[in-house]
């Protein structure tokens, strides 16, 4: 594996001193400026249930955090280094009860069934293994009406998608078509898409 390979496979599952630098990365720039334009479109209630699906350096959970000022949220990820970063970014939220962050895959989310009011994954489905029984996964967790909120940096039209699959291994990025007949299959309904034409970016809602 060459250098930048291995760099960027690091946004895949971020592992030692270049995982370290990956989602300290994730935290800002234009990470953030794509989570704020992706939570645009979302609604939620105060006191809602969250779970942030890939959770890495924990921003993203702030935000829902600050959302929710009444509510819980639950951050999970198969990156160690990324679970130790978020439970540090969201520590006084940890110790008050309202936050909670776990080490584990999106293949096999270790919670019960319909717990949640909203699951969220920012720029993580690229990676997710058989991802209509990922997204069955999620389904699953999610209360009746709850909202699957899917934000991606490239909608599989801009081009690149084959130059970043080529560098990091297991990637694909998903056309807006594509995520419409995985979630479909999986039992969503009411899809949403909205594109940031501009910028190649992606928000796609779907509701159990």
């Amino acid at each position: 594996m060459g250098l930048l390979s291995k760099i960027f496979s690091n946004t895949r599952k971020p592992e030692g001193f270049f995982g370290r630098m990956m989602v300290n990365g994730m935290n800002g720039g234009g990470h953030a400026r794509l989570a704020e334009w992706g939570l645009s479109f979302v609604k939620v209630a105060e006191d809602a249930n969250v779970l942030d699906v890939g959770c890495g350096g924990g921003a993203n959970i702030a935000r829902h955090l600050n959302r929710c000022p009444r509510g819980k949220v639950t951050g999970i990820d198969y990156s160690p280094v990324s679970v130790k970063k978020s439970r540090e970014v969201n520590a006084a939220a940890i110790a008050a009860g309202r936050c909670k962050v776990v080490e584990g895959s999106a293949d096999a989310l270790p919670f019960e069934d319909v717990c949640f009011d909203l699951v969220t994954a920012f720029e993580t489905v690229y990676f997710w293994p058989s991802i209509e029984e990922c997204f069955r996964g999620v389904r699953r967790v999610l209360k009746e009406g709850g909202r699957f909120v899917i934000v991606n940096e490239d909608d599989g039209l801009s081009g690149n998608n084959e130059k970043w699959e080529k560098i990091i291994d297991g990637m694909h990025t998903y056309t807006p078509d594509e995520l419409r007949t995985h979630l479909s299959a999986a039992g969503f309904r009411d899809i949403t898409v909205h594109n940031d034409e501009k910028n190649h970016w992606l928000c796609v809602s779907a509701v159990k």
